[in-house]
This record gives C-alpha cells, sequence and structure tokens, in this order.
C-alpha cells in the first residue's frame, strides 16, 4: 500500500535528509505524477506503489538533491527548472529581492532595468521581473548551462519579453547602467566541507571562491558603481560572517553599505548605494 511505502521511504531518507517524510511525500507525487498536496489530498487512494518510485528514492539515497530529481525548485512567487550543471535556489537568497524592495520603496521608486550577475537559474532576475512588471532584466552568467535554465525558466514563467540572458564574466562586455543589481556570487572557502548532495552534485564554480570565500567580491564590487544609474543600488549575497570583510571592499570602491537579515537572522544581503546617492539606513562600520 501507499501509505506503507511512504513510512518505509521515509525511515529509509532519515540517514541522508533533513526533511526524510517531506522527500518521500515529494519523490512519490512525482512518480504518481500528481502534486504532493494531492497525494496528501488522498487523490492517489487505492492506487498500487510506482515502479518508478524506487529508482527515484535510490536517486535520494545517493544524496542527490530532490530538487535535481524532481526537475523544478520553487522560488520567490515563481516555480523554476533546474538540474545539473546549475546551482539549485535557495530561500535565503529571497533576502535579495525583499532588500531591493525596501531600497526602492524608500525612495518611492521602481527599477526600471535590472542586471543579474553569475544568473544561473535566472531566480533573482525573474523573481525581481515577476515583482516590477514595467521593467526589464539582463542575466550574465559563464557557463552555458545555466543559461540554458535561466532562458526556459523566463520562458515557462512568460518573462521571455523581458529577460535576456548573455555569456560573461561578471560586468566584462555589459556597456548600459541600470537601476538595480543583483548578484550570488560564489562565497564558500575552498577549504570547506559541504553536505554531499552540494558538494558531488551542484557546481563548484557556482560555490567556491578562493581561501576566504572573497575573491569574487575583490573582482566583482570594484566594476558595479560603473554600471549603476543615479540612485541605483548593487544588492550582494553574502556567507556566514563575511559582512564586514565584504562591506570593507565595498567601502573601498566608494559605495555605503546596508545589511539585509535571512529568516534566521543572519546578514545575507548587502545593499550597495554610491557614496552620492546612498540612504540613511543603517551602515556596516
Amino acid at each position: 500500500m501507499l501509505a506503507d511505502r511512504l513510512r518505509q521511504a521515509t525511515d529509509q531518507l532519515a540517514g541522508v535528509s533533513d526533511t526524510p517524510r517531506l522527500d518521500a511525500e515529494l519523490l512519490l507525487a512525482h512518480a504518481l505524477e500528481i502534486s504532493r498536496d494531492a497525494l496528501l489530498l488522498g487523490a492517489a487512494n487505492g492506487r498500487r506503489v510506482p515502479e518508478a518510485f524506487e529508482a527515484l528514492i535510490a536517486r535520494r539515497l545517493a544524496h542527490e538533491p530532490i530538487a535535481y530529481i524532481l526537475g523544478e525548485r520553487d522560488f520567490w512567487t515563481l516555480s523554476l527548472n533546474v538540474g545539473p550543471g546549475v546551482l539549485i535556489p535557495r530561500p535565503d537568497s529571497e533576502t535579495l529581492i525583499e532588500a531591493a524592495i525596501a531600497f526602492f520603496k524608500d525612495r518611492q521608486a521602481s527599477p526600471r532595468s535590472i542586471l543579474d550577475l553569475g544568473t544561473g537559474s535566472g531566480a533573482l532576475l525573474l523573481a525581481a521581473l515577476d515583482h516590477w512588471r514595467q521593467a526589464f532584466g539582463l542575466g550574465i552568467d559563464q557557463s552555458e548551462v545555466a543559461l540554458g535554465f535561466a532562458r526556459s525558466n523566463a520562458v515557462r514563467n512568460s518573462m521571455s519579453d523581458r529577460a535576456e540572458f548573455r555569456l560573461g564574466n561578471w560586468c566584462e562586455g555589459v556597456e548600459h547602467r541600470f537601476d538595480l543589481i543583483l548578484c550570488n556570487p560564489p562565497y564558500v572557502e575552498s577549504d570547506a566541507v559541504l553536505s554531499p548532495q552540494v558538494h558531488a552534485f551542484e557546481p563548484a564554480s557556482a560555490l567556491f571562491a578562493g581561501p576566504d570565500g572573497l575573491d569574487d567580491y575583490r573582482v566583482l564590487i570594484p566594476q558595479l558603481s560603473a554600471r549603476l544609474n543615479e540612485g541605483g543600488a548593487a544588492v550582494l549575497e553574502i556567507g556566514a560572517g563575511q559582512a564586514a570583510d565584504v562591506a570593507a571592499i565595498a567601502r573601498a570602491a566608494g559605495f555605503e553599505v546596508q545589511a539585509r537579515k535571512d529568516l534566521a537572522g543572519h546578514d545575507r544581503a548587502l545593499v550597495l548605494s554610491p557614496v552620492l546617492f546612498s540612504c540613511k539606513d543603517r551602515v556596516i562600520g
């Protein structure tokens, strides 16, 4: 019976997942080709356990991320295609969208042009475009695989007419200025120990950034002021404990810096605004 196999799968996954019951439900619903909500409401009652379910459980037991197995991940208000070769969007990254919304709300303005550097799946850019329906955006990434996902996600979420994606390395080759720049760069220390589902499956180029995790900030931040419109801002994701170091790099490049905390209370996003056009919010000293 489905209920019995679901309990067994939950027990199996307890050793590889922090959310074994959720994973088991998602994988069973995927194998049954119904939604998890439908599964929980009894839509599959009386059906046999699909043969495909065993293969899905085996993949998860090998630490493959649930998002790769399902081929999608929810982010902000969107559902996104993901798979090997592209970083899986995390809920913590939604802090960048919240920080950008707060920045422009304080100015009673809306960004009309948005640049997403290291766009990956397109999560940040498409979330911003979903919030600001009159805006247009450009996503840059050095991975053709990632750009393939980003373009498919723009189509999936009916934003391909407002989102363009290009191959590139940070701001190199970008000629226009933008009201808002978003970026979730690699920031993990090169010797950091990550969980198997991250280290063995997600692209290292989107994770690691030198011995202190700051290599990409040192390259990226000095390029930002030349790509910002007056009154605009860049919002960068940071790792735990990196706020002061990244803020120092930003101040040296002529920015004032505001911090935004994630739901766990950790500094997760830094809002960089050129000194002449910065606001009076909290500045990291």
